[in-house]
C-alpha cells in the first residue's frame, strides 16, 4: 500500500512562512483527496486543509484559513500546504494522507506519511 511522503517542515520564526509538500503517485492523486493534519504533542490529530482529487475544490480549517493554502499543479505533482503568518501554536507534526470520503474526518482517511515537523518559534 503507498505510503505518502511529506518535506519541507522545519524551524521558523512566528510571523514566518514555510511551504509543505506531500508527494503521492499519479494513481493516488488522479483518484483520491489528499488532506493535511497535524498533531501536537497530547493532543488529538486534527484536520488543516485537504484537496479534492478533482485538484479544483478545497477545504481549510478555520484556525489557519487567510493563512494556508493547498494546492497543486496537477496529478503528476505534489500537493502543497503554503503556511504564512506563522504562529507558535501552529507548532506540530503535520501529516497528509489519502481518501475518497468526507475531506475533514481523520478517520475517513488512508495511507498516512510518517509526518514533518514545524516548530514555529517567539
Amino acid at each position: 500500500q503507498e505510503q505518502l511522503v511529506e518535506s519541507g517542515g522545519g524551524l521558523v520564526q512566528a510571523g514566518g512562512s514555510l511551504r509543505l509538500a506531500c508527494t503521492a503517485s499519479v494513481r493516488t492523486n488522479s483518484w483520491y483527496s489528499i488532506g493535511w493534519f497535524r498533531q501536537a504533542p497530547g493532543q488529538e490529530r486534527t484536520f488543516v486543509a485537504a484537496i479534492h482529487y478533482n485538484g479544483r475544490d478545497t477545504a481549510v480549517a478555520e484556525s489557519v484559513k487567510g493563512r494556508f493554502t493547498i494546492s497543486r499543479y496537477n496529478a503528476k505533482s505534489p500537493v502543497y500546504l503554503q503556511m504564512s503568518s506563522l504562529k507558535t501554536e501552529d507548532t506540530a507534526r503535520y501529516y497528509c494522507a489519502a481518501t475518497r470520503g468526507a475531506l475533514r474526518d481523520p478517520g475517513n482517511y488512508h495511507n498516512w506519511g510518517q509526518g514533518t515537523q514545524v516548530t514555529v518559534s517567539s
